[in-house]
């Protein structure tokens, strides 16, 4: 995977709504009703991850989960990172 540009990775965020650019990565964060719906969702992305065989950075303080994606053998961030962040996003939705 070729890490993306800072530009290219602004134009492809306008896609996928609530991430935000910084720090070499894309992250974003979400809120749930409580512990078990936040570590639900994480176990359901977690499989998703598994099988793009691309793992997020977070983390889960009671009901928030903040979620940080780069490629770290590019350098940056990639086209992986932006699949999993719309994964991710179809996820949420399904909640």
């Amino acid at each position: 995977m070729t890490k993306l540009s800072e530009s290219k990775i602004q134009e492809k965020l306008k896609d996928i709504d609530g991430w935000e650019y910084h720090d070499n990565a894309i992250h974003t964060t979400f809120e749930f009703n409580d512990f078990k719906d936040a570590f639900s969702v994480m176990t359901r992305i977690a499989f998703e991850a598994e099988a793009q065989q691309h793992h997020p950075d977070w983390s889960n303080v009671y009901n928030t989960l903040q979620i940080s994606l780069s490629t770290h053998d590019a350098g940056g961030v990639t086209e992986k990172d932006l699949t999993l962040a719309k994964t991710i996003d179809r996820v949420i939705e399904a909640e």
